[in-house]
């Protein structure tokens, strides 16, 4: 006779991912949490700078690099046979920003079922490992990302259910998160970069679309929120653990 955990109770899928919130947004002010963090900043970095790279590729360009500094910050730069048209261009600008809301919403879906908590570790592992070989060209990036996509796979291999399910929980709030954890910069229209001064992403959609860059702030804040609520939505509507052996009647035990 096998034995598999409880599945996890609404409830308790709930708790879990409200202490994943707890622990993003509040551990990077924190002293020693904030050290321990420093991967995972790293991380919505690349979460970002790999939505605006992937988004230049379905426009057509190429994706030449993604540079990440050591405070967190960085940028993907992409190129073309000529210039993209301003559709394009805003599209590249906005890809950033809803690139870990994206991530963050499939890797909460994920958690709903247990059949994907380890494929989903080894995706993102893989993707991550595929950017250090093609695109990234930081040292921050080249040490620390190779070093979190080896601690997803370790996870993958040996965890837990219950850490499979929340170190989904966790990336996937991570990611969401980011976004929202950066409020000010979407509503800011110029920033500076590695000492030059240029246009946020928000004030590259303004430059591309006229409308101001708080009108694409809102725009780009309200399509996030509406991928992570149908995420978590669906995610804890689902079966959270493995499943358990169905209750047999007398005459198939004997």
């Amino acid at each position: 006779m096998s034995w598999s955990p409880r599945p996890q109770t609404q409830q308790q899928q709930v708790g879990m991912l409200l202490i994943a919130a707890v622990i993003v947004t509040s551990g990077p002010g924190l002293p020693v949490v904030g050290y321990l963090l420093y991967p995972f900043t790293i991380l919505t970095t690349w979460f970002h700078e790999m939505g605006h790279g992937l988004t230049a590729l379905l426009m057509g360009l190429t994706f030449e690099e993604l540079v990440i500094y050591p405070d967190g910050s960085g940028f993907a730069q992409s190129s073309g046979a000529q210039d993209p048209s301003a559709l394009s261009s805003a599209l590249i600008a906005m890809g950033g920003p809803l690139g870990p809301s994206i991530a963050g919403s499939g890797l909460i879906l994920a958690t709903g079922n247990h059949r994907f908590w380890r494929p989903a570790l080894y995706g993102l592992a893989a993707v991550i490992a595929l950017s250090v070989a093609i695109w990234v060209r930081s040292p921050v990036g080249l040490v620390v990302l190779p070093i979190v996509g080896a601690v997803m796979v370790v996870i993958a291999l040996f965890g837990r259910d219950w850490m499979l399910r929340f170190s989904l929980q966790f990336l996937g709030v991570l990611a969401a998160l980011s976004m929202f954890r950066d409020w000010d910069y979407l509503f800011t229209e110029n920033i500076v970069l590695g000492g030059e001064p240029m246009l946020s992403d928000t004030g590259a959609m303004e430059a591309a679309l006229w409308l101001p860059h708080w009108f694409w702030a809102v725009i780009i804040i309200l399509i996030s929120g509406a991928m992570i609520g149908w995420s978590l939505k669906r995610a804890l509507a689902e079966e959270g653990g493995p499943p358990r052996m169905p209750p047999r009647n007398i005459g198939q035990w004997l």
